[in-house]
């Protein structure tokens, strides 16, 4: 469902106002955790307007959760505000990865008092070479463009794995990259192989190009490794079903038509082998799509 007319010119006047003031800190209860935020951050009025915002890795996280803490890594962590959300819901210990030094202080602000948040100051990069990365903010999210560095630390997806021994037997991987995820994703996938984690990220074919990225290649990538289930969420947090990893390429056609119903998806993707895994997305996607 799209936010109504009279709700986006709400926001965008607030989003106005704001903007004199952008870093005035101020405190808010964002669906059910309190966050440390800058005036000018919009997940408060994302939340408030569409209730399933951001939901469906908090429902995920809790239909995976076992006797033992769920390990779960965040890439892209933001202001912690996942983190802390999983954190509310299951017993887990979470690493967050946060490469705007910006963005770093918030996290800090939120997550460095609680023990079972690792916070790793560092750019997921898998590219060759150092990368040319500049951040540029918007509305309480960054998205890296060519330009002159100004990032914290690079990491790869192997060197995070060997930083954080701890993680090894990670159970959930969140990625949420503003277009690069569909090539970190699949390095995350091959570095913890072994773990065969879920992974749920951001699926979008704008900002992917963007970035400069294919948004189609990540499906046969994660095919290659083991990879077949998906489950499909708007990017307001609606559920639109579970379908065989082969079909990915065909149905994300539907965000590339003139004026698509969907800005983006939230996807979750289960190895072949992770049974507990494929129950889990069961649970919070009982549907298939299209049905």
């Amino acid at each position: 469902m799209r936010r109504s007319l009279a709700g986006r010119v709400r926001n965008r006047l607030s989003w106005t106002v704001r903007g004199l003031r952008p870093e005035r800190e101020v405190r808010r209860v964002v669906q059910g955790v309190e966050l440390r935020l800058p005036w000018s951050h919009r997940l408060p009025d994302y939340a408030r307007l569409e209730p399933a915002y951001g939901q469906n890795i908090v429902a995920l996280a809790s239909a995976l959760a076992t006797d033992e803490p769920l390990r779960l890594i965040d890439v892209g962590a933001n202001v912690g505000d996942t983190a802390l959300q999983v954190l509310a819901a299951v017993d887990g210990e979470v690493l967050c990865v946060e490469g705007d030094p910006h963005w770093l202080t918030w996290l800090r602000r939120n997550v460095g008092h609680d023990p079972r948040v690792t916070v790793h100051p560092g750019l997921l990069w898998s590219g060759d070479g150092l990368p040319d990365l500049a951040p540029v903010r918007r509305g309480g999210t960054t998205r890296f463009e060519r330009g002159s560095a100004d990032a914290a630390t690079v990491v790869t997806a192997v060197g995070l794995r060997a930083a954080h021994p701890a993680f090894d037997s990670v159970r959930l991987v969140k990625s949420d990259t503003d277009g690069h995820d569909v090539r970190l994703v699949p390095a995350l996938a091959e570095a913890y192989a072994t773990a065969a984690p879920v992974l749920f990220f951001e699926y979008d074919h704008g900002l992917s190009r963007l970035a400069g990225n294919d948004p189609l290649e990540v499906w046969p990538r994660l095919a290659a490794l083991g990879y077949t289930e998906v489950g499909v969420w708007d990017n307001h947090g609606a559920p639109l079903g579970r379908l065989p990893l082969a079909r990915m390429v065909e149905v994300a056609g539907a965000l590339d038509v003139p004026r698509p119903a969907w800005d983006y998806w939230d996807v979750a993707v289960v190895h072949a082998g992770d049974g507990s895994g494929l129950a889990a997305l069961v649970e919070v996607l009982p549907e298939a799509w299209g049905s």
